[in-house]
């Protein structure tokens, strides 16, 4: 192991997946959905930094190579399993999450079984733009439900007469409910397009991958 900066970073991003769902066990939402969101979105930036770092001080290593898939795969596996839980398993969020996972468990196996002629499937810069449109979804979705428990929030005790009326336009809106419910809604919207985007890309790199192995595959099939 080789500990620098870019790894230790690495590892930091990896250990910070488990606590993006351990927010929402200890603290009340919306500062649940406040410190998942900046906890995600701070480890989310190390994945750029790190690897920068690496490169410009020439501190590129076998065990952050290792590391670097894991603890991106990880923190959008663990994401992923926290938005389509407090999304009520909502269909345009658990069908994309469900097809990144998969192929996120495909890949992962894939490269375990080819062992040392995993090198073939080295990361394209289409699985690069796939890592970023996944985690920009996952931002945007966790603002999603930052904005939704703000308005619950600050509806909580309120009849529907005076709701309706506020968010009617017919009454004025001291709270900000107009803006939270808008917000709200705009970056479900936003996010759910990016996550589609997302899985589209993760179909296309996953297929990618497994016919660089085809050849392999066949050559184990004979053996």
């Amino acid at each position: 192991m080789t500990w620098n900066i870019p790894n230790i970073l690495t590892l930091l991003r990896l250990l910070a997946a488990p606590g993006v769902a351990i927010m929402f066990l200890y603290f009340q939402r919306p500062w649940a959905d406040w410190f998942a969101l900046i906890l995600f979105v701070v480890a989310a930036l190390t994945d750029w930094i790190d690897g920068y770092l690496a490169r410009a001080w020439k501190q590129e290593s076998k065990f952050g190579a290792m590391l670097d898939p894991i603890a991106d795969k990880a923190m959008v596996i663990i994401a992923l399993l926290v938005i389509t839980g407090f999304s009520g398993m909502n269909p345009w969020v658990l069908l994309p999450s469900t097809l990144i996972m998969f192929r996120e468990v495909f890949v992962s196996g894939l490269r375990e079984f080819l062992g040392d002629t995993a090198g073939l499937l080295k990361v394209t810069n289409l699985a690069k733009w796939k890592t970023t449109a996944q985690m920009t979804a996952i931002a945007v979705l966790f603002a999603t439900g930052l904005f939704q428990h703000e308005f619950l929030d600050r509806t909580s005790g309120m009849d529907n007469e005076t709701l309706n009326a506020i968010m009617s336009g017919a009454s004025e809106d001291p709270l900000g409910l107009t803006w939270f419910a808008g917000a709200a809604n705009a970056t479900f919207k936003i996010g759910v397009v990016l996550l589609w985007a997302a899985a589209l890309l993760t179909l296309i790199t996953g297929g990618d991958y497994l016919r660089k192995a085809m050849p392999f595959l066949r050559e184990e099939n004979k053996k």
